[in-house]
């Protein structure tokens, strides 16, 4: 009698699951549990609604109990995974979906949860694959070519992110976590009107959506449609007010609109809801409401030229007028004439440089802090070796490598040039040259302008430069590039060991 009251609650219990009535469900789950506390399916479907109320810790414990009475069920080790993984276990979420697979090899969710596990771990070319295989055995899954769009996206290939992004759109039309994820690719190639209208379409299907008004508004703010970018940061902020990153966009957008206190408030929000300090730090100091720090975060560094890298060329060339490659080069062949160098380009970015210093260089190394600007270097096939790297780290210990050091349009990103200096000094040959080109300041020895790159004085140079052991060859002046169609001035100077 009891088994079968049992039996009789479990099944009105999943009908009303599957109606997606949890609570009532969740009731009958527990009178069979009451009936019969090893119940498998009520332990193991009570965890699954436990994880669809918002309680990962519950669903964990409900679901290993389940497995411990069964083990042998892989939708139970699936499910658990998903769990773990919302607490932030992303390893032990991985080892969940590999045990399902290892009892049933060809599940398909499972296959895709485990793509998202190592897609956690960083291990991106993994995750594609797990992802390739769920789609072999469920080509029309829309969630794993869902996934696969957003790996992609995480790896810098946005025309294969933006591809897999419609297949799952093909596939199911109103599916949010699509829209925004084709929103993100179109807003990395540079299509940012489309860009705002995917971003729209996923709010229009999940309007509490921060983080799809958040993208939003980033595009926005490309597009320079700065008022509309701040109306998007407010609804971000509306329906999730400690978004960190939505503060810090907002702030960008305020002061892009010359709102500068309420920019440094904006800021301010973003540090106290737990944005990374050092970013912070360099945002308030670039309205002038903080020190000036001696260089941009590293992070910030990568992760800007990460989303440029594809279209960066074409910019700086086409839209920028760009012209410190070509300029250097004329100034080293007329100041430092010299062939079959050992040549180092710090700061590499695409290679632009690369052409130019292959012409008298016997060896060309170059590195750089973002892997996919790298990527588009090493497809020119000039360069001997490159590295992903901080300038000083990457130096320092390769005392006398190299005859000429050139940087163009890095020192833009570094306030105290005093480190780099001096690591440059010891991996340079007697009589080596560093060959670059700094922004032009006015006062005193750096400041960070607005745009977030800095500006250093002539005699801060030539002074830093007498004072690492080098002696100035040459110092020019040149127009670095167009900023909102003005030109912006800059040094270019030619330093000897």
């Amino acid at each position: 009698m009891t088994d079968s009251l049992a039996a009789s609650f479990l099944q009105q219990a999943v009908q009303l699951h599957q109606q997606g009535r949890l609570e009532p469900a969740q009731a009958l789950y527990r009178q069979v549990l009451d009936l019969n506390p090893r119940q498998f399916d009520a332990l193991h479907l009570l965890g699954v609604i436990a994880r669809q109320q918002g309680d990962a810790a519950g669903a964990i414990d409900l679901i290993a109990r389940a497995i411990a009475i069964d083990g042998a069920q892989a939708s139970a080790h699936c499910n658990l995974g998903v769990a773990l993984m919302d607490t932030g276990r992303a390893d032990d979420a991985l080892a969940s979906h590999e045990r399902a697979l290892a009892l049933h090899p060809s599940y398909a969710l499972a296959w895709s949860n485990r793509g998202n596990a190592l897609r956690k771990l960083g291990r991106l070319e993994e995750a594609l694959q797990s992802y390739q295989r769920a789609l072999q055995i469920q080509p029309q899954y829309a969630e794993a070519h869902c996934n696969r769009a957003i790996a992609l996206q995480d790896m810098g290939r946005y025309l294969d992110a933006l591809g897999a992004a419609e297949d799952a759109l093909h596939l199911k039309d109103r599916y949010a976590d699509a829209w925004l994820a084709r929103g993100h690719a179109l807003h990395c190639l540079r299509y940012l009107p489309e860009a705002v209208e995917s971003f729209d379409r996923a709010i229009h299907l999940r309007p509490d959506w921060a983080e799809a008004y958040s993208a939003q508004g980033a595009s926005l703010h490309k597009l320079g449609e700065f008022g509309a970018a701040v109306d998007s940061f407010d609804q971000a902020l509306k329906h999730k007010p400690g978004y960190a990153l939505a503060h810090y966009q907002r702030g960008n957008a305020l002061r892009s609109l010359d709102r500068r206190e309420e920019a440094i408030a904006a800021y301010r929000a973003a540090l106290a809801h737990g944005d990374d300090p050092e970013t912070i730090a360099f945002a308030l100091a670039s309205v002038g409401a903080g020190p000036t720090p001696a260089a941009l975060p590293d992070e910030y560094i990568r992760s800007l030229f990460d989303q440029y890298a594809n279209h960066f060329d074409q910019h700086l060339t086409e839209v920028l007028g760009y012209r410190t490659p070509a300029f250097l080069d004329q100034m080293l062949r007329r100041v430092a004439p010299a062939t079959d160098l050992a040549t180092v380009d710090l700061g590499c970015g695409t290679g632009l440089c690369g052409p130019y210093l292959r012409a008298y260089s016997s060896r060309l190394d170059g590195v750089d802090l973002s892997r996919q600007m790298l990527d588009k270097a090493g497809e020119r096939g000039v360069y001997d070796s490159l590295a992903c790297a901080d300038l000083v780290s990457y130096l320092t210990g390769r005392d006398g490598a190299w005859d000429l050091a050139v940087a163009a349009d890095v020192f833009v990103y570094i306030g105290d040039l005093a480190p780099v200096f001096r690591a440059v000094h010891a991996a340079l040959r007697p009589g080596g040259r560093l060959c670059f080109s700094a922004e032009a300041g006015v006062d005193g020895d750096y400041v960070l302008r607005p745009s977030n790159r800095y500006a250093h004085t002539l005699d801060y140079l030539q002074r830093l430069a007498a004072e690492t052991g080098f002696t100035v060859l040459a110092a020019e002046a040149l127009e670095a590039r167009q900023e909102n169609g003005h030109p912006i001035a800059a040094h270019a100077l030619i330093l000897t060991k």
